[in-house]
């Protein structure tokens, strides 16, 4: 994790997180191995949010979730956490 935003919360009063994932693998590509290396914009509600509240930036995690664009409007792809634990 490389960021962590604030725990805050929605007008229903559900926990919500938002925060930055480093990835960094090595990874097969036309029979030649690469370094893959990527920040990836995450969010967190509910229990998953307080989860991740209590982590610190610089801790490596384990995350799990789906992908799904930021909005109706803003096609960027976000991580929505359903569950991390520390490595």
């Amino acid at each position: 994790m490389v960021e962590l935003e604030g725990l805050r919360y929605t007008p229903a009063g559900l926990a919500k997180v938002a925060f930055k994932l480093r990835h960094t693998s090595m990874q097969q590509e036309a029979g030649m191995q690469r370094q893959v290396q990527c920040d990836v914009p995450a969010l967190a509600l509910g229990e998953a949010a307080q989860q991740v509240s209590r982590l610190q930036p610089g801790q490596r995690v384990k995350a799990e979730g789906f992908l799904a664009q930021r909005s109706l409007k803003i096609a960027q792809l976000v991580l929505h956490i359903d569950n991390v634990t520390l490595r």
